[in-house]
C-alpha cells in the first residue's frame, strides 16, 4: 500500500455505520459515540466474556496490505479477540479484545512474532510517536545518490521509514520525535554531501511568515516581538532583521494570522505595516533556480568551449590560420595548444567544478555517481593533453597531440543535457503547480451584527481565513476555502478538483470547494477547512507524497545503479588495456591507427568514451518520471493514485469486487413503500421508526427519518420522542423503549432472534421486495410485528456498461455485500455481475478477495463505507469511491473524486499505459547502454573504422536521459479508452 496521509473531503462525505449494508463494521476510533445508555454488545456477551478492551499498537515495518493481513490474522488467532484492524498506512493496530483471555502484552507479542516491532499506544497521551517531514535535497545527479542518501538516513536510529525521489528532488521521513528531530535529518543528510532545506517538519503546529515595512531598528522589532508573544497560542517568533521577516508558529484553534497584522499593525503608534511574506512555492522556485544555474553554466560553456573546439577541428584545415596555429612559442609548444590550453582550463576547474564536488562527496561515502564518471573521462583527456604540451614544450622533437576538446566539448555537452534534463523534469510536477495555482489570491470576508445584518466587507488574503468566517463569494470568482452554503443559491464548476464537467447545484447546507469555480450566483459560505486542512490541499499533498513512493519495480533499478558505476569504470579501464596491448604488440595493422595520434592515444579515446557513454541516470528516472506525470494525469482526471505501487498492482488487475451501497448503487436509499400488517396512524408508525433509528448513522436509517419528516412538514428540525435503552446490534438492526412501547427495527433474523413470529404476508412483502432489488425492514411494536417498510437504493448509471467494458479488458467483476441475499442477487443480475456473496460481514469481505488472491487473482476492491475498510488494505489495490467515509479513502491506493464508476476503468487503463511507458523507458535506458558501450569501446572499428569520439559519447549519454524524461511526458496526452467516450448513461452520453 502507498503511504499516504490522513485524506479527508469534507464536502464529498457520506456517512455509514451500524448496517454496513445490513452488516457489521469495525470498530474504528472515528466511529460515532452514541448518547449516554447506548451499547453494542449485549449484557449476556458480558457475562461470558468479561470486559471489553481496546488497544492500539504502533507497527513499525510494515509495507503492504500483505504485511497488514499477516499481523491481523496473526492477531485473530489469539483467544478472547472480538476486533482487529491494521491499518497499514499509518503504520497502526487497532485490537478490541476481552482481557479475561488475552492482555495487550500477549497481542504485543503476537505481533513482533510476526516479524514487527511494535509499541503499546497509550490512550490519551498527547505525545506522538510518529512524525514525518518532507526534505527538499541539492546535488544528487543519479540513482546512486538517492540511495546513498536514503540509506544513510535508514541507519538513523528513530527513523521509521525514510523514501528519497531523485526525480521531485525531495525526502520523506517518517521518524520518531522522542527520539531526534529534524535539524539531525538535516545534518546527516548534509553529511552525505548534499544541500538540505526543510520543507515541512510533520509537526501539529501551523506556521506562517510575515512580512513587516515601518521597521528601520531592530528595537522596533523587539518591540514586536514583544506585542505577539503576549498572546495565547503562540509557539515560536523567529525574526530576521535584514528581510523584515517574521516567522511565527502557533496553534490554529486558538489564533490566526489575522490576529498577529492587527497585532502589530497596532503597535506603536501605527507606522508599522505586515503582510503575508510574498515568497512562491518553494519548490518551483527552487526549480527554476536549477534550469537558470545549468543555462548560465552552458552558456558560458559554450564562450571557451567554441574557440576550443574551432582551434582544433576547423582553423587546422585553413590556410594561413593554420600556419598561424602551427607557430612554435618554445620547442615544439605551438601557439594553438597553449591556446586550447588556456580556454579549457576554466571549463575544466570552474565551469565543470559542480562534477569534482559531486564525485568527492559520492566517493567519501563509499558510493560512486555519473559525477564520478564525468570526473574520470574529462580529466584523462584533460591531464593526459597537459602532459603532452608540457612534453613538447621541453622536447626538440616530440610532437604533441592534445584532446583539451574532448574535455571542454564532452562538460559543455553534458551541461546542456543537465539543463534540457531539469527543463523537462519541471514540465512532469506541472499537475501540482496548476493544482495549488487554484486557490484565489484575495477573499470578501462579511462580518455581521447582533442581528445578522452584514455590517462590513473586507478584501483580505485568501490565506488570513480561519474557521468558522463568513466569504462572500461572487459570480465567476473562486471559492476560497472549504465549507458550506450559509445563504445564496447557485451553480459551482468543480471540474478542476472533482473532474466533474457538469455545473453542480448549490443552496443552503451544501457544501463547496475551494479551488472551484461560482458560476452564476451569489453565495455566502462559512469556512469549515482552511489552510492544509482543505481538500485542495489534501489532494497535492496526497499527489506529493505518491510522487515520492517508488514503485517495486524501481528497486531492480536501484540494485543496478549500486554497482553500475564501478562496473562502467572497470570496463573502461579494461578497454584503454586490451587496445594499448593490441597496438603495443601489434595485434592489428598500423593502418588502424588515424593519421594525427599513435596507438596510445587511441586506446585513450576509447577507454574515455566508455567511461563517459554510460548513463546510469537514464536508468534512475525511468520509473520516477514517469509515475510523476501519471499520478499528475490521474489528479486531473478526478482519479487520485496514491504512488508508484498502486499503479504497478492496478495495471496487474484481472479481478474487482465492487461493493453495493454507494458502489454499484447511488448510495442515497429512500424509502419506497410502506405495509403495515394492523390498524395504525401511518405518522404515529413512523414517529416511532424514526425515533429509534434517528440514534444510527446507517445509510438506511437515514432514509427512514428522512421518510418521517414528511409527516412533520410544519416543522424544519423536528425533535423526536427520546428512546430510551437503546441498542445497536450490529447488522441487524436497532432496538429501543419509547413511549413505554418496545421498538425493534432490523432485519428478519434479528425478530426471530428477539422471538417474535414474522407472519407469511410479511414474508411474501418482504420476498417481493428483493425481486424488486429493495430492501425490507421489519418493524416490530411490543413484541408483534407491525409493518414492512421497503427501501430502494437505485443503480448507479452506467454500471451496466462499465462491467460490460471490464470484461472486455478481461477483468472479472464480482459482488460483495452485507446485504440480504435477494437484493444481491437483484442488483446483480441488473448490472451483469455473475458472482454474488450476500450477507458478509466486513472481515467476511476481507476474506472473500483472500481467497480470490490465493487462486492467483490480482484483485481490485472497490468500496465506500466503513465496512469496506478491511477489504480496501486487503486487497491488490484499493479503490474508494470518492464520495464515500474517510476512512475507506484513507485504506485505498486509488480514490475516485466523482464517484463514477467509469472511473474504474479510466484507473486501470491509466495504470497500463503509465506502465508501458516504464516499460518502454527501462528498454531505452538499457537498450542505449548494452548498444553504446560496445559500440564507444571500438567493436565496430575493426570492420567498419568507425569510433566514436568522446565528446559525441558525452552528447550521446546527455541525450539518453533528456530522451528518458521526454518519453514519460508523452503520457501528458492520455485519452481515456474511447469506448468510454462513447458510453451512453440514461441518454446522456458521457464525453471524456
Amino acid at each position: 500500500m502507498a503511504t499516504a496521509k490522513f485524506f479527508s473531503f469534507a464536502c464529498l462525505r457520506n456517512e455509514s455505520s451500524n448496517y454496513g449494508e445490513l452488516s457489521p463494521k469495525p470498530h474504528y476510533p472515528s466511529m460515532p459515540k452514541y448518547p449516554k445508555g447506548v451499547s453494542v454488545s449485549t449484557d449476556e456477551e458480558k457475562s461470558i466474556h468479561g470486559t471489553e478492551s481496546k488497544a492500539v499498537f504502533s507497527v513499525n515495518g510494515m509495507s503492504c496490505s500483505a504485511c497488514a493481513g499477516s499481523v491481523e490474522k496473526a492477531i485473530k488467532r489469539l483467544p478472547g479477540i472480538k476486533e482487529a484492524v491494521v491499518d497499514v498506512l499509518n503504520n497502526k493496530a487497532q485490537v478490541i479484545f476481552y482481557s479475561t483471555f488475552v492482555d495487550e502484552e500477549m497481542i504485543r507479542e503476537t505481533i513482533k512474532d510476526v516479524g514487527f516491532e511494535t509499541t503499546l499506544i497509550t490512550e490519551g497521551t498527547n505525545e506522538k510517536t510518529s512524525q514525518v517531514c518532507r526534505i527538499r535535497i541539492k546535488g544528487m545527479t543519479c540513482t546512486s545518490c538517492s540511495t546513498t542518501v536514503e540509506s544513510a538516513l535508514q541507519l538513523i536510529p528513530g527513523v521509521q521509514k525514510a523514501q528519497v525521489a531523485l526525480a521531485t528532488e525531495e525526502a520523506e521521513i517518517q521518524y520518531d520525535p522522542r527520539i531526534l528531530t529534524y535539524s539531525q535529518l538535516l545534518k546527516a543528510i548534509e553529511d552525505t554531501g548534499f544541500e538540505a532545506i526543510l520543507i515541512s517538519t510533520g509537526e501539529d503546529r501551523s506556521k506562517i511568515l510575515l512580512k513587516v515595512d515601518g521597521v528601520f531598528t531592530e528595537d522596533s522589532m523587539r518591540i514586536i516581538e514583544s506585542s505577539l508573544r503576549a498572546l495565547s497560542g503562540i509557539e515560536d517568533i523567529d525574526i530576521d532583521p535584514e528581510l523584515k521577516k517574521l516567522s511565527i508558529s502557533y496553534k490554529s484553534d486558538i489564533i490566526g494570522p489575522r490576529n498577529f497584522i492587527q497585532v502589530i499593525e497596532s503597535t506603536g503608534s501605527g507606522e508599522f505595516k505586515a503582510m503575508i511574506f510574498p515568497e512562491g512555492d518553494g519548490k518551483q522556485s527552487h526549480r527554476q533556480e536549477e534550469i537558470e544555474h545549468y543555462r548560465q553554466s552552458f552558456l558560458w560553456s559554450l564562450v571557451f568551449t567554441i574557440p576550443v573546439f574551432l582551434t582544433s577541428m576547423v582553423f587546422m584545415y585553413i590556410p594561413g590560420l593554420k600556419d598561424g596555429l602551427d607557430i612554435k612559442v618554445v620547442n615544439m609548444l605551438s601557439i594553438g595548444e597553449i591556446l586550447r590550453w588556456v580556454l579549457s582550463t576554466p571549463v575544466q576547474f570552474i565551469i565543470g567544478r559542480h562534477f569534482y564536488s559531486g564525485s568527492y562527496k559520492a566517493l567519501r561515502h563509499g558510493s560512486a555517481n555519473m559525477d564520478v564518471l564525468i570526473a574520470l573521462g574529462t580529466n584523462a583527456a584533460y591531464f593526459y593533453s597537459v602532459y603532452s604540451v608540457l612534453r613538447a614544450a621541453t622536447s626538440p622533437s616530440f610532437k604533441s597531440t592534445d584532446f583539451f576538446e574532448t574535455s571542454s566539448m564532452l562538460i559543455s555537452f553534458i551541461l546542456l543535457g543537465k539543463y534540457l534534463e531539469v527543463l523537462a523534469k519541471g514540465k512532469t510536477s506541472e499537475a501540482i503547480a496548476k493544482l495549488m495555482n487554484l486557490a484565489p489570491e484575495t477573499a470578501t470576508l462579511l462580518q455581521f451584527d447582533d442581528e445578522g445584518n452584514v455590517v462590513k466587507e473586507e478584501e483580505i488574503d485568501s490565506r488570513l481565513i480561519r474557521k468558522n468566517d463568513v466569504i462572500r463569494i461572487l459570480p465567476g470568482a473562486k471559492v476560497a476555502c472549504d465549507g458550506f452554503v450559509i445563504w445564496g443559491q447557485s451553480h459551482v464548476n468543480e471540474s478542476m478538483i472533482t473532474g466533474e464537467s457538469r455545473p453542480v447545484a448549490k443552496r443552503k447546507g451544501d457544501t463547496v470547494i475551494g479551488g472551484t469555480v461560482n458560476e452564476n450566483g451569489v453565495l455566502h459560505i462559512r469556512a469549515t477547512k482552511v489552510g492544509s486542512e482543505s481538500a485542495l490541499s489534501q489532494i497535492v499533498q496526497l499527489v506529493e507524497s505518491a510522487q515520492m513512493a517508488k514503485a517495486p519495480v524501481q528497486k531492480f533499478a536501484d540494485r543496478i545503479s549500486k554497482y553500475f558505476v564501478p562496473l562502467v569504470i572497470i570496463l573502461s579501464f579494461s578497454t584503454w588495456l586490451a587496445w594499448y596491448l593490441s597496438g603495443k604488440y601489434n595485434s592489428y595493422p598500423k593502418s588502424w591507427i588515424p593519421s594525427s595520434i599513435d596507438s596510445f592515444q587511441l586506446a585513450l579515446q576509447f577507454g574515455i568514451s566508455v567511461m563517459v557513454i554510460a548513463c546510469p541516470c537514464a536508468l534512475g528516472l525511468a520509473t520516477p518520471t514517469a509515475v510523476m506525470v501519471g499520478t499528475g494525469v490521474g489528479a486531473s482526471r478526478g482519479v487520485l493514485i496514491k504512488g508508484g505501487q498502486a499503479l504497478e498492482s492496478a495495471q496487474k488487475v484481472n479481478c474487482i469486487v465492487f461493493d453495493k451501497t454507494g458502489t454499484l448503487t447511488m448510495g442515497k436509499p429512500v424509502v419506497v413503500n410502506t405495509k403495515l400488517f394492523r390498524s395504525m396512524v401511518l405518522r404515529e408508525f413512523y414517529e416511532l421508526v424514526a425515533a429509534a433509528e434517528v440514534n444510527s448513522e446507517h445509510p438506511l436509517a437515514k432514509a427512514i427519518v428522512e421518510y418521517a419528516k414528511k409527516f412533520r412538514e410544519d416543522e424544519e428540525n423536528p425533535v423526536w420522542p427520546e428512546a430510551e435503552d437503546f441498542l445497536s446490534i450490529t447488522g441487524h438492526g436497532v432496538k429501543a423503549v419509547i413511549h413505554n412501547k418496545k421498538v425493534i427495527v432490523g432485519n428478519k433474523r434479528l425478530m426471530l432472534e428477539q422471538g417474535i413470529s414474522v407472519p407469511v404476508d410479511a414474508d411474501e412483502v418482504l420476498a417481493e421486495a428483493e425481486e424488486l432489488a429493495q430492501t425490507g425492514i421489519l418493524v416490530s411494536i411490543d413484541s408483534e410485528l407491525i409493518g414492512v417498510v421497503a427501501i430502494s437504493d437505485p443503480v448507479k448509471p452506467g454500471a451496466r456498461e462499465v462491467v460490460s467494458l471490464l470484461k472486455s479488458m478481461n477483468v472479472e467483476s464480482k459482488l460483495v455485500t452485507g446485504d440480504n441475499w435477494g437484493t444481491a442477487n437483484a442488483i446483480a443480475k441488473e448490472v451483469g455481475i455473475n458472482d454474488v456473496i450476500a450477507e458478509a460481514k466486513p472481515e467476511d469481505k476481507a476474506e472473500k478477495v483472500k481467497e480470490l488472491q490465493s487462486l492467483g487473482k490480482v484483485v481490485a476492491m472497490v468500496g465506500d463505507g466503513i465496512n469496506d475498510s478491511p477489504a480496501l488494505v486487503a486487497a491488490d489495490v484499493g479503490m474508494a469511491i470518492g464520495a464515500g467515509t474517510d476512512i475507506a479513502i484513507e485504506a485505498a491506493d486509488i480514490v475516485l473524486m466523482k464517484s463514477n464508476l467509469e472511473d474504474v476503468i479510466t484507473a486501470i487503463d491509466l495504470s497500463r499505459k503509465t506502465f508501458g511507458r516504464i516499460r518502454l523507458n527501462y528498454f531505452w535506458a538499457f537498450g542505449y547502454n548494452l548498444l553504446g558501450i560496445p559500440i564507444a569501446a571500438g567493436a565496430l572499428f575493426p570492420s567498419t573504422r568507425f569510433r566514436l569520439p568522446p565528446w559525441v559519447a558525452g552528447a550521446a549519454m546527455a541525450a539518453s536521459s533528456v530522451s528518458v524524461v521526454c518519453s514519460s511526458l508523452l503520457l501528458k496526452n492520455y485519452k481515456r479508452p474511447k469506448k468510454l467516450d462513447n458510453l451512453e448513461i440514461g441518454g446522456i452520453t458521457i464525453e471524456s
